[in-house]
């Protein structure tokens, strides 16, 4: 066989094997750039809370709607309405004819949490990256976006956040306390 032969056959089964071979990781920065891409979303949720407080897990039920570039809100609808509603740094939970509207940076303890959630709907990895440390596994078709606390005070309060998701819709949330408490939040959307 000559080298130029061999130097193709070479190359095809390289070619062969690529092609075999499952998908490997998808760039952090190709995923931020498509969830980037969406501008608005609404969504059914369901959100089951382990708490150690509580002898059975908690559940909740209701709509999310996400405006780019911070606006998010959580309309719980089971087992009791209200609402909480993220813009621009500004956090309103409603709940009845009660209302109360905080402006998030005075909570470092829970502007983080809030905030991953905002930043990945974002695409916004820049904000992402200055709290976690991010991981990325699946490809861009499915994928797992591991948030792992930077801050010594958050990691006292998170262990980790797991977003997991398809394409460019968030499908589920898993917030691990280090308390050993969390919560998981299955996402439907609608569009």
């Amino acid at each position: 066989m000559t080298p130029r032969a061999r130097a193709a056959g070479v190359s095809a089964a390289l070619i062969a094997i690529a092609l075999a071979a499952p998908a490997v990781a998808a760039p952090l920065d190709e995923l931020m750039a498509r969830l980037a891409q969406r501008r608005h979303g609404v969504a059914d949720f369901e959100q089951t809370q382990y708490l150690a407080v509580l002898k059975q897990p908690m559940h909740s039920s209701g709509v999310l709607t996400y405006d780019a570039p911070d606006r998010l809100e959580q309309r719980t609808l089971k087992p009791h309405v209200q609402s909480m509603l993220l813009d621009h740094g500004m956090l309103t939970l409603q709940r009845g004819s009660r209302q109360r509207t905080l402006r998030l940076q005075d909570y470092p303890d829970i502007a983080p949490l809030i905030d991953s959630v905002r930043a990945t709907l974002a695409g916004d990895q820049a904000a992402l990256e200055q709290r976690f440390d991010l991981s990325l596994d699946g490809n861009l078709d499915h994928w797992q976006l591991q948030l792992q606390p930077r801050d010594p005070k958050l990691a006292a309060l998170v262990r980790h956040i797991r977003i997991a998701g398809e394409r460019d819709a968030i499908l589920e949330v898993e917030l691990q306390q280090s308390d050993g408490d969390r919560s998981l939040m299955s996402i439907s959307p609608r569009e």
